[in-house]
């Protein structure tokens, strides 16, 4: 559910990763997430440069919910969460360009995921947020990567106000680096991005994006690992349990 392919631009080559679920919106599994974990260091030790994008119509609709409803204790959630907060520190610590084409949705996992790119590239009228309160959820594990993105008062409220918003808005206010017109421009514009930061030197890059790395915190597991804590302490639930099982698919 999840490729590397190997795309060559004046003589770079740009690793792509791919989540490959497009009939669930690749929905994310446990699986989905471990694979990212281990696939991405691999692919930039391969490769000058990583774009990560999704099959299909949109980039990432979030976790799938239905295959957490089969574990009514949370368990199936619980490493959601966990495997969300590894991909988001994985991605981030990268010595490599990391540039992310968050097509047509990034939705709950798929918008906290955002925070592990150097750059983001959306179209503007993609749907993005963090909506998962409204099933009892905490997105408080996506926090320390979403507060080094946007400002911390742009961080409170899209965390704690359950609304999506355009791919247009995201970019002003500093989640999304570029837009396109047209979602299928998306993929074009990052893998662009890619070979262009590819070109640079590479010691200095590392450096530079391990410098920025450390004056964010980014390094810190701590942080990192209060968000996932706090998410997981509500996971299994009451209130997630009612809130999650209510819903249809």
């Amino acid at each position: 559910m999840i490729t590397l392919t190997t795309h060559t631009a004046d003589s770079h080559n740009i690793g792509i990763i791919a989540f490959d679920r497009p009939g669930k919106r690749n929905a994310l599994t446990p699986e989905m997430l471990d694979r990212l974990v281990d696939l991405a260091p691999q692919a930039a030790g391969d490769h000058d440069a990583i774009v990560l994008t999704g099959e299909g119509r949109v980039f990432c609709a979030g976790f799938d919910l239905a295959l957490c409803q089969t574990t009514p204790d949370g368990d199936i959630m619980r490493k959601l969460l966990t495997g969300l907060s590894n991909s988001c520190r994985t991605l981030r610590n990268i010595n490599k360009p990391v540039v992310i084409a968050a097509h047509g949705a990034a939705i709950a996992g798929g918008c906290a995921l955002l925070g592990g790119a150097d750059i983001v590239v959306s179209n503007t009228a993609a749907k993005l947020g963090y909506p998962v309160t409204k099933i009892g959820v905490s997105p408080a594990v996506s926090a320390p990567f979403l507060g080094v993105s946007i400002s911390r008062g742009a961080c409170r409220e899209k965390l704690l106000l359950p609304e999506l918003f355009s791919g247009k808005h995201a970019h002003r206010i500093g989640l999304v680096h570029e837009l396109t017109q047209e979602p299928e421009d998306v993929i074009e514009r990052a893998l662009s991005i890619a070979a262009n930061l590819a070109s640079k030197p590479h010691a200095a890059y590392a450096a530079t994006k391990q410098w920025i790395s450390k004056l964010e915190g980014s390094e810190q597991q701590n942080h990192a690992k209060l968000g996932l804590e706090t998410s997981l302490a509500l996971t299994g639930g009451p209130e997630e349990q009612r809130l999650l099982g209510a819903l249809t698919f």
